[in-house]
Protein backbone atom coordinates (compact mmCIF):
# COMPACT_ATOMS: atom_id res chain seq x y z
CA UNK A 1 0.00 0.00 0.00
CA UNK A 2 1.29 3.36 -0.90
CA UNK A 3 0.93 6.52 0.84
CA UNK A 4 -1.90 9.00 0.83
CA UNK A 5 0.03 12.01 -0.08
CA UNK A 6 -3.36 13.69 1.05
CA UNK A 7 -3.26 12.45 4.26
CA UNK A 8 -0.31 14.92 4.63
CA UNK A 9 -2.67 17.88 3.70
CA UNK A 10 -5.51 16.64 6.10
CA UNK A 11 -2.91 16.01 9.33
CA UNK A 12 -1.75 20.16 8.57
CA UNK A 13 -5.62 21.18 8.37
CA UNK A 14 -6.21 18.80 11.08
CA UNK A 15 -3.72 20.98 13.42
CA UNK A 16 -4.26 24.05 11.87
CA UNK A 17 -8.05 23.40 12.89
CA UNK A 18 -7.60 21.60 16.02
CA UNK A 19 -10.92 19.23 15.68
CA UNK A 20 -11.73 16.56 13.34
CA UNK A 21 -15.24 18.51 12.35
CA UNK A 22 -13.40 21.84 11.38
CA UNK A 23 -10.84 19.93 9.65
CA UNK A 24 -13.71 18.36 7.79
CA UNK A 25 -15.45 21.48 7.69
CA UNK A 26 -12.46 23.33 5.82
CA UNK A 27 -11.67 20.54 3.29
CA UNK A 28 -15.02 19.79 2.48
CA UNK A 29 -15.21 16.54 3.35
CA UNK A 30 -17.17 14.61 6.19
CA UNK A 31 -16.25 14.04 9.31
CA UNK A 32 -15.99 10.39 8.78
CA UNK A 33 -14.06 10.90 5.99
CA UNK A 34 -11.18 12.24 7.29
CA UNK A 35 -10.97 10.35 11.05
CA UNK A 36 -10.96 7.68 8.50
CA UNK A 37 -8.04 9.39 6.33
CA UNK A 38 -6.14 9.72 9.53
CA UNK A 39 -6.47 6.43 10.86
CA UNK A 40 -5.63 4.76 7.63
CA UNK A 41 -2.21 6.98 7.65
CA UNK A 42 -1.77 5.70 11.36
CA UNK A 43 -1.83 1.76 10.01
CA UNK A 44 0.14 1.95 7.38
CA UNK A 45 3.36 4.00 8.89
CA UNK A 46 2.34 1.67 12.50
CA UNK A 47 2.73 4.67 14.48
CA UNK A 48 -0.05 7.22 16.64
CA UNK A 49 0.08 10.26 15.06
CA UNK A 50 -2.90 12.09 17.16
CA UNK A 51 -3.42 11.93 20.98
CA UNK A 52 -7.25 11.62 21.24
CA UNK A 53 -7.16 12.11 24.81
CA UNK A 54 -7.10 15.32 24.21
CA UNK A 55 -10.49 18.02 23.41
CA UNK A 56 -8.22 19.50 20.97
CA UNK A 57 -6.80 17.17 17.95
CA UNK A 58 -2.79 17.31 18.95
CA UNK A 59 -0.15 15.88 17.01
CA UNK A 60 1.92 12.92 19.15
CA UNK A 61 5.41 13.46 19.53
CA UNK A 62 5.87 11.43 16.47
CA UNK A 63 3.26 12.58 14.68
CA UNK A 64 4.86 15.84 14.84
CA UNK A 65 7.92 14.56 13.19
CA UNK A 66 5.64 13.09 10.53
CA UNK A 67 4.09 16.24 9.60
CA UNK A 68 7.30 18.21 9.62
CA UNK A 69 8.51 15.27 6.57
CA UNK A 70 5.25 15.63 5.15
CA UNK A 71 5.02 18.98 4.66
CA UNK A 72 8.12 19.06 2.97
CA UNK A 73 6.80 16.52 0.50
CA UNK A 74 4.01 18.53 0.14
CA UNK A 75 6.53 21.42 -0.85
CA UNK A 76 8.28 19.35 -3.21
CA UNK A 77 5.31 18.38 -5.23
CA UNK A 78 3.87 21.73 -5.53
CA UNK A 79 7.06 22.95 -7.12
CA UNK A 80 7.22 19.63 -9.48
CA UNK A 81 4.07 21.28 -10.12
CA UNK A 82 4.83 24.06 -10.76
CA UNK A 83 7.79 23.40 -12.46
CA UNK A 84 5.85 20.73 -15.24
CA UNK A 85 3.81 24.06 -15.35
CA UNK A 86 6.64 26.30 -17.05
CA UNK A 87 8.12 23.50 -18.70
CA UNK A 88 5.03 23.17 -20.46
CA UNK A 89 4.76 26.46 -21.75
CA UNK A 90 8.18 26.01 -23.29
CA UNK A 91 11.00 26.93 -20.47
CA UNK A 92 13.61 23.69 -21.13
CA UNK A 93 15.19 21.99 -17.67
CA UNK A 94 18.60 23.14 -18.18
CA UNK A 95 20.31 26.23 -20.27
CA UNK A 96 23.94 25.29 -20.74
CA UNK A 97 26.53 28.55 -21.59
CA UNK A 98 30.27 27.97 -22.74
CA UNK A 99 32.04 31.12 -22.56
CA UNK A 100 35.45 32.61 -23.81
CA UNK A 101 37.72 33.98 -20.80
CA UNK A 102 38.78 36.75 -23.10
CA UNK A 103 35.18 38.29 -22.95
CA UNK A 104 33.86 40.88 -21.03
CA UNK A 105 31.98 39.07 -17.97
CA UNK A 106 30.17 42.49 -16.94
CA UNK A 107 27.31 42.20 -19.95
CA UNK A 108 27.18 38.52 -19.45
CA UNK A 109 26.28 38.97 -15.57
CA UNK A 110 23.81 41.64 -16.23
CA UNK A 111 22.23 39.47 -19.02
CA UNK A 112 22.06 36.78 -16.38
CA UNK A 113 20.59 38.81 -13.69
CA UNK A 114 17.69 40.08 -15.77
CA UNK A 115 17.37 36.33 -17.23
CA UNK A 116 16.98 35.46 -12.89
CA UNK A 117 14.25 38.43 -12.35
CA UNK A 118 11.75 36.45 -15.01
CA UNK A 119 11.94 34.00 -12.88
CA UNK A 120 12.09 30.95 -15.39
CA UNK A 121 12.10 27.72 -13.93
CA UNK A 122 15.42 27.14 -15.97
CA UNK A 123 18.60 25.73 -14.48
CA UNK A 124 21.80 27.31 -15.77
CA UNK A 125 25.22 26.52 -16.00
CA UNK A 126 27.65 28.42 -17.35
CA UNK A 127 31.14 27.05 -18.06
CA UNK A 128 34.19 29.23 -18.72
CA UNK A 129 37.21 28.14 -21.13
CA UNK A 130 39.74 29.39 -23.48
CA UNK A 131 40.70 29.23 -27.09
CA UNK A 132 40.18 25.69 -28.63
CA UNK A 133 39.02 24.73 -25.33
CA UNK A 134 35.24 26.71 -25.94
CA UNK A 135 34.00 24.68 -28.57
CA UNK A 136 35.48 21.74 -27.54
CA UNK A 137 33.39 22.32 -24.20
CA UNK A 138 30.78 22.84 -26.47
CA UNK A 139 30.77 19.78 -28.66
CA UNK A 140 31.47 17.44 -25.97
CA UNK A 141 28.66 18.54 -23.31
CA UNK A 142 26.15 19.67 -25.88
CA UNK A 143 25.80 22.43 -25.06
CA UNK A 144 23.20 25.29 -25.72
CA UNK A 145 24.78 28.44 -26.52
CA UNK A 146 28.74 29.46 -26.97
CA UNK A 147 30.13 32.72 -27.04
CA UNK A 148 33.56 32.71 -28.47
CA UNK A 149 36.56 34.58 -29.94
CA UNK A 150 36.85 32.42 -32.78
CA UNK A 151 35.73 28.56 -33.76
CA UNK A 152 35.82 26.71 -36.35
CA UNK A 153 32.71 26.95 -38.53
CA UNK A 154 30.11 24.18 -39.86
CA UNK A 155 26.96 23.82 -41.54
CA UNK A 156 24.56 23.69 -38.21
CA UNK A 157 26.33 26.36 -36.64
CA UNK A 158 24.45 29.87 -35.93
CA UNK A 159 26.32 32.76 -35.21
CA UNK A 160 25.26 36.33 -34.21
CA UNK A 161 28.21 39.01 -33.77
CA UNK A 162 28.93 40.54 -30.98
CA UNK A 163 30.40 44.04 -30.57
CA UNK A 164 34.23 44.01 -31.43
CA UNK A 165 36.77 43.89 -28.58
CA UNK A 166 40.19 44.95 -28.97
CA UNK A 167 43.60 44.05 -27.55
CA UNK A 168 46.27 45.86 -26.44
CA UNK A 169 50.02 44.96 -26.52
CA UNK A 170 50.98 45.62 -22.95
CA UNK A 171 54.17 44.95 -20.18
CA UNK A 172 54.59 46.78 -16.80
CA UNK A 173 55.92 50.03 -16.89
CA UNK A 174 58.90 48.67 -14.98
CA UNK A 175 59.89 46.07 -17.88
CA UNK A 176 62.47 46.73 -20.30
CA UNK A 177 60.20 47.04 -23.12
CA UNK A 178 58.30 49.86 -21.99
CA UNK A 179 61.49 52.26 -22.18
CA UNK A 180 62.01 50.75 -26.04
CA UNK A 181 60.42 53.03 -29.59
CA UNK A 182 59.32 50.90 -32.32
CA UNK A 183 60.81 47.77 -31.00
CA UNK A 184 61.04 45.05 -33.82
CA UNK A 185 60.20 41.47 -33.80
CA UNK A 186 63.46 39.83 -32.69
CA UNK A 187 64.00 42.30 -29.76
CA UNK A 188 60.55 41.72 -28.38
CA UNK A 189 61.53 37.33 -28.88
CA UNK A 190 64.42 38.21 -26.81
CA UNK A 191 61.56 38.75 -23.56
CA UNK A 192 59.24 36.45 -21.89
CA UNK A 193 55.69 36.30 -23.80
CA UNK A 194 52.73 35.26 -21.27
CA UNK A 195 50.14 33.88 -23.09
CA UNK A 196 46.84 32.20 -22.75
CA UNK A 197 46.87 28.09 -22.40
CA UNK A 198 44.43 26.67 -24.70
CA UNK A 199 41.62 24.56 -22.68
CA UNK A 200 41.20 21.78 -25.16
CA UNK A 201 42.72 18.49 -24.26
CA UNK A 202 44.85 18.67 -27.58
CA UNK A 203 45.86 21.79 -27.40
CA UNK A 204 45.47 22.06 -30.96
CA UNK A 205 44.39 25.51 -31.28
CA UNK A 206 47.22 27.59 -33.27
CA UNK A 207 47.14 31.58 -31.45
CA UNK A 208 48.10 34.06 -34.57
CA UNK A 209 48.84 36.54 -32.66
CA UNK A 210 51.58 35.12 -30.64
CA UNK A 211 55.15 36.32 -31.52
CA UNK A 212 57.20 33.05 -31.98
CA UNK A 213 59.99 33.36 -28.96
CA UNK A 214 61.49 30.61 -27.33
CA UNK A 215 60.75 32.17 -24.16
CA UNK A 216 56.86 31.41 -23.32
CA UNK A 217 54.84 31.71 -20.03
CA UNK A 218 51.22 29.33 -20.52
CA UNK A 219 49.00 30.72 -18.33
CA UNK A 220 44.94 29.34 -17.34
CA UNK A 221 43.37 32.97 -16.98
CA UNK A 222 43.55 36.21 -17.57
CA UNK A 223 43.49 37.63 -14.37
CA UNK A 224 46.90 35.36 -13.86
CA UNK A 225 48.10 36.52 -16.91
CA UNK A 226 47.29 40.35 -16.10
CA UNK A 227 48.90 39.60 -12.37
CA UNK A 228 52.47 38.56 -14.03
CA UNK A 229 51.99 41.27 -16.78
CA UNK A 230 51.81 44.13 -13.43
CA UNK A 231 54.40 42.28 -12.05
CA UNK A 232 57.13 42.48 -14.65
CA UNK A 233 57.21 39.07 -15.36
CA UNK A 234 56.95 39.61 -19.40
CA UNK A 235 54.77 41.04 -22.06
CA UNK A 236 51.65 40.50 -23.68
CA UNK A 237 48.01 40.84 -25.14
CA UNK A 238 45.03 41.81 -22.59
CA UNK A 239 41.42 42.69 -23.68
CA UNK A 240 41.08 46.45 -23.32
CA UNK A 241 38.48 46.07 -20.82
CA UNK A 242 40.52 44.59 -18.49
CA UNK A 243 43.69 47.21 -18.54
CA UNK A 244 42.14 50.72 -19.31
CA UNK A 245 42.26 51.59 -15.45
CA UNK A 246 46.17 50.34 -15.52
CA UNK A 247 47.16 51.91 -18.70
CA UNK A 248 45.71 55.13 -17.21
CA UNK A 249 47.88 55.23 -13.79
CA UNK A 250 50.92 54.22 -15.91
CA UNK A 251 51.16 50.48 -14.16
CA UNK A 252 50.81 49.09 -17.54
CA UNK A 253 52.41 50.48 -20.82
CA UNK A 254 51.72 50.00 -24.29
CA UNK A 255 54.61 48.18 -26.05
CA UNK A 256 55.64 50.08 -29.34
CA UNK A 257 56.08 47.34 -31.63
CA UNK A 258 56.74 47.90 -35.01
CA UNK A 259 53.70 45.26 -36.23
CA UNK A 260 51.18 47.35 -33.69
CA UNK A 261 50.13 47.22 -30.59
CA UNK A 262 46.44 46.02 -31.04
CA UNK A 263 44.60 44.31 -32.89
CA UNK A 264 40.65 43.58 -32.79
CA UNK A 265 38.28 40.43 -32.90
CA UNK A 266 34.60 40.13 -32.87
CA UNK A 267 33.33 37.80 -31.50
CA UNK A 268 29.87 35.51 -31.70
CA UNK A 269 27.42 34.14 -29.84
CA UNK A 270 26.69 30.69 -31.61
CA UNK A 271 23.94 28.33 -31.22
CA UNK A 272 23.42 24.81 -33.00
CA UNK A 273 20.52 24.07 -35.45
CA UNK A 274 21.02 20.33 -33.96
CA UNK A 275 19.66 21.70 -30.51
CA UNK A 276 17.48 24.52 -31.18
CA UNK A 277 17.22 26.63 -28.52
CA UNK A 278 14.07 26.58 -26.11
CA UNK A 279 12.48 30.00 -24.41
CA UNK A 280 15.50 29.99 -21.95
CA UNK A 281 18.01 29.96 -24.90
CA UNK A 282 16.51 32.73 -26.81
CA UNK A 283 15.64 35.22 -23.90
CA UNK A 284 19.53 34.98 -22.75
CA UNK A 285 20.23 35.42 -26.65
CA UNK A 286 18.16 38.58 -26.95
CA UNK A 287 19.50 39.99 -23.46
CA UNK A 288 22.67 39.14 -24.02
CA UNK A 289 22.64 40.89 -27.49
CA UNK A 290 21.12 44.03 -25.90
CA UNK A 291 23.84 43.89 -23.12
CA UNK A 292 26.89 43.58 -25.31
CA UNK A 293 25.38 46.43 -27.34
CA UNK A 294 25.20 48.95 -24.54
CA UNK A 295 29.06 48.47 -23.77
CA UNK A 296 29.34 49.50 -27.42
CA UNK A 297 27.57 52.67 -26.92
CA UNK A 298 29.50 53.07 -24.05
CA UNK A 299 32.43 52.76 -25.65
CA UNK A 300 30.98 55.17 -28.17
CA UNK A 301 30.43 57.81 -25.57
CA UNK A 302 34.28 57.22 -24.30
CA UNK A 303 36.00 57.91 -27.49
CA UNK A 304 34.12 60.66 -28.64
Amino acid sequence: MRIDIDAFNVLQVLVEEGSFAKAAERLHKAQSAVSYQVKKLEEHLGVQLFSREQYRAELTPEGRVILAEGRRLLQHLANIEHLASRFSEGWEPKLELVIDGALPMEPIMSALKRMAEHQIPTKIQLNMEFLGGVQHRFERDNADLMLVKDYRTGPYYHPQSLPAITSVLVASASHPLSFIRTISLSELQQHVELTIEDSSPNKSYRDEMQFGGDKVFYLSGFIMKKNALLKGLGFGWLPDFLVQEELAKGELVEIDFVGGSRFTFIPQLVSTLERPLGRAGQLFTALILEEFAKTEQFDGVGLG
